[in-house]
């Protein structure tokens, strides 16, 4: 008898529970002087969110705990023009210096710059990559397992012996060797939290891809929020919902009668695969607080090339 299992039911606030990231910077005038008491705001486009703060009496300022993201800056101070500055994406686990410089002028004048701005990484000693939601959606994944792509990293590869340290207690772990590190020496975060199996030290589930925003495979000399382990960090961040409701279903199919025969074969493969899913999110307060809830279930029913009347055909279903 077939039955459906649902593998993955995830309700996330998302808001300050994730891995955020930080810009900071200093205000100067076309002198070159530091200008205090400039009045600094960081508004996240897809969301609203704001963030302000004040230039202390060096002219820098912090904006911690920023969830990932576009963001456009604004930059107030009585005499100066206003200074406005999009293109700025933070990813996970970024801290982006962005310095800026105040023209004389009037508050009700504007110089805006839309380039992008510079994502130059000056806190962190680690060397990472991202691999951002474009790739995590878009590239084909077999099963769909996320953890396939943490391979796009140039200092992550299959670990020696893989079959033999993964005890394979979930469909999706990852063996991986990261800048030569052993297979249990990688940390992996969800949203800020540890995400690491205490069996066996390798990974718990990753969200399937539409649930996922990005995340990042750091290594070398690793900050010491990373002590955990010696090998590498990968640092996962979920899906965010917005100020409209929004979502989506989905169904992927495999199947064997779509399939080609293996020329070495003597018949097709018996694969028969369907996963469906959806996700959904919105706004709880507007412009503060949002939801993305997800789910799906995998049905796997795999058919016996050559049922006979001995031995009938068996159908199993298996909840992923």
């Amino acid at each position: 008898m077939r039955f459906f299992g649902v593998w993955l039911l995830l309700c996330s606030v998302a808001l300050w529970a994730q891995n955020t990231s930080e810009i900071t910077g200093t205000v100067v005038d076309s002198s070159g002087l530091a200008v205090p008491g400039a009045q600094v705001e960081v508004t996240q486009i897809t969301t609203g969110l704001t963030r302000a703060t004040v230039t202390g009496v060096d002219g820098t300022y912090v904006l911690p705990s920023l969830p990932v993201g576009p963001y456009k800056l604004d930059v107030k101070k009585e005499g100066f023009a206003t200074f406005v500055q999009s293109g700025i994406v933070l990813q996970v686990d970024t801290n982006p210096t962005i310095e800026v410089t105040l023209k004389v002028g009037s508050v009700s004048e504007q110089v805006q710059v839309e380039a992008s701005a510079a994502m130059v990484e000056t806190h962190s000693t680690g060397v990472g990559q991202v691999v951002d939601e474009a790739r995590v959606v878009d590239l084909p994944l077999n099963g769909r397992y996320v953890t396939d792509l943490v391979g796009l990293a140039g200092a992550a590869a299959i670990a020696p012996g893989a079959d033999l340290i993964s005890a394979k207690n979930y469909p999706n772990e990852a063996v991986y060797s990261v800048a030569g590190g052993q297979a249990i020496g990688t940390t992996y975060l969800l949203d800020g939290g540890t995400h690491n199996d205490p069996f066996n030290n390798l990974n718990l589930p990753l969200p399937f891809p539409d649930a996922l925003q990005e995340f990042k495979v750091e290594t070398s000399a690793l900050p010491a929020q990373y002590g955990e382990h010696s090998g590498g960090a990968v640092n996962a961040v979920t899906r965010s919902g917005g100020n409209q409701f929004h979502g989506d279903v989905f169904e992927f199919v495999r199947n064997y009668i779509f399939n080609a025969r293996n020329p070495g074969a003597l018949a097709r493969d018996s694969l028969k695969r369907n996963q469906f899913g959806g996700t959904l999110g919105g706004p709880i307060k507007k412009d503060k607080l949002f939801f993305l809830s997800d789910i799906r279930e995998i049905s796997f029913d795999p058919i016996p090339l050559q049922p006979s009347r001995l031995f009938p055909r068996r159908r199993c279903s298996r909840g992923i």
